[in-house]
């Protein structure tokens, strides 16, 4: 926890608003999608389902495959409490929603499920296209299907297996949309990283999660930035960027959201 304030501060210091941004691609991104303030109507639908599981306080055995938990001391876990304190936050959840919505993904994939708080915001925003989520967790994406087909998300894959497994399988996809959180570790963030660079395209996003969680997940974060294919990378502090559009000079932004 302390790594991680000591990187807000340096964060804080290095971070700028759209003003800071010269680039007309990432200065639209910014402007229409990270900073939009429309209420859409599937926000209410996302507080909703998170508010359902809020209530849900059946108790389930997590297995975690990657970093662990720095809230919880067993993996004997109450559903309401993972959602409230281990789950993507309302405001994450809607940007994730607008950043969706913006780039009409018709080809998601999600590594690490958990409940589908992600999930669901990833299926709401392009009803027209599929989301492939996958989860290690038995108990857990239990829940997040139970969830999932509550809310009918019908576009929406949920697998439960190890990433490697399923990536593997997944080598003649191709996806807009690649949102990472999962396994919170440096080997493994850049495994996941190349191993997913042959399902891309030149429009293609990847989001990394909690690229400040440890001096190695900024280590990672640092070399996929350097990465020869990476051309626009953004930071804002919780998740990282990455874009791969051929036509834009490669160049780094640390934007507050």
């Amino acid at each position: 926890m302390l790594y991680q304030a000591k990187q807000y501060l340096k964060f804080l210091k290095k971070s700028t608003n759209q003003h800071g941004v010269h680039s007309p691609f990432v200065y639209n991104l910014v402007t229409q999608c990270f900073y939009n303030k429309t209420k859409y109507k599937d926000y209410t639908t996302l507080k909703q389902y998170r508010e359902s599981l809020y209530k849900n306080n059946t108790t389930i055995s997590v297995t975690d495959f990657g970093a662990g938990s720095r809230i919880f001391k067993t993996n004997q876990r109450q559903v309401s409490k993972i959602a409230k304190t281990a789950g993507i936050t309302k405001k994450r959840a809607q940007l994730l929603y607008r950043i969706t919505n913006y780039l009409q993904a018709k080809n998601t994939l999600e590594l690490g499920t958990s409940l589908g708080l992600a999930t669901v915001a990833l299926s709401l925003a392009n009803k027209n296209g599929n989301v492939t989520s996958i989860e290690g967790c038995p108990e857990t994406a239990q829940i997040a299907k139970q969830q999932l087909e509550a809310f009918h998300c019908k576009n929406t894959t949920l697998k439960t297996s190890n990433f490697n497994t399923e990536l593997h399988q997944l080598n003649t996809s191709v996806f807009d949309l690649i949102y990472i959180d999962g396994n919170h570790q440096k080997e493994a963030t850049l495994h996941y990283f190349e191993s997913l660079l042959h399902n891309i395209h030149n429009d293609s996003l990847i989001i990394f999660d909690d690229i400040h969680w440890s001096a190695s997940m900024t280590e990672a974060w640092q070399e996929i930035m350097k990465h020869p294919k990476v051309t626009v990378t953004i930071d804002t502090f919780f998740w990282g960027f990455a874009f791969f559009r051929k036509e834009q000079e490669k160049e780094h932004f640390t934007i507050r959201v």
